[in-house]
């Protein structure tokens, strides 16, 4: 399949930055055209919560502009946010793989975002006649869950404001630009994402200032290459792990 053609069909991805791009192209480069034709592109809101846990897993998404997160809600009805996405999944892909019939997770929109939807049952037809792609979407599974099972692990050993920390290097790593981390100071979306109370995470940001690992804005934090570095010698030390 000719990547002009996948342009066509998916226009978005003119738009988007080079290596989110190339990601679609590879992902899709064995797609037979009849599943092509099935193609949706949607737009949706900021906040939209477009796959809910426990509902009929029977469509496929992937997000091509924004930022996803995903929630669980089991543990005591609390709200707990475990990851927000940057690369192209199929989203829906390990209910495939595993043959469960409900989504396991909710997910949610974090800005605005375009989705492609692909049927589920044409996405599973496709896995099913198609080693390479059946190959490809059960690597990038595994490394998914490699990476939340490492990423649990080291939480077990975090309290307060480490966690805090944890959480402010691997948004550097993803989101950093030029060197320098630029985001919301948003104690509840925090709060969501460590499992810790608002309190905490007040604190634990009052802290990071006064010893300069962060710097502030407004309501906005600032965190530089030399900042990030002294959180990571920190939770290293806590660790003894490579990170």
């Amino acid at each position: 399949m000719e990547n002009k053609y996948l342009a066509k069909i998916l226009p978005f991805l003119n738009e988007i930055e080079e290596d989110r791009r190339k990601q679609f192209e590879e992902y899709f480069r064995t797609v037979p055209m009849w599943l092509m034709d099935t193609f949706v592109v949607e737009e949706l809101e900021k906040g939209t919560v477009f796959v809910q846990e426990g509902e009929p897993a029977d469509m496929i998404f992937f997000i091509g502009k924004g930022l996803i997160k995903a929630t669980d809600y089991r543990i005591y009805g609390i709200n707990y946010d475990f990851t927000m996405f940057d690369k192209v999944y199929a989203f829906g892909g390990m209910e495939v793989i595993i043959n469960l019939d409900k989504y396991q997770t909710t997910l949610q929109t974090v800005t605005e975002c375009t989705v492609l939807k692909i049927p589920k049952e044409g996405f599973k037809k496709w896995l099913d006649s198609d080693i390479v792609a059946l190959q490809q979407e059960s690597r990038l599974m595994g490394e998914y869950l490699l990476e939340q099972a490492r990423d649990s692990r080291m939480l077990l050993f975090l309290q307060g404001a480490d966690r805090v920390a944890f959480l402010l290097m691997k948004r550097y790593r993803k989101y950093a630009q030029g060197g320098v981390l630029r985001m919301k100071g948003d104690r509840q979306e925090l709060s969501d994402f460590t499992g810790l109370c608002v309190k905490t995470i007040s604190r634990s940001i009052k802290k990071f200032k006064e010893n300069g690992m962060i710097t502030t804005q407004g309501s906005n934090i600032m965190i530089n290459y030399e900042q990030y570095r002294r959180m990571e010698e920190m939770i290293s030390g806590i660790l003894a792990e490579d990170l």
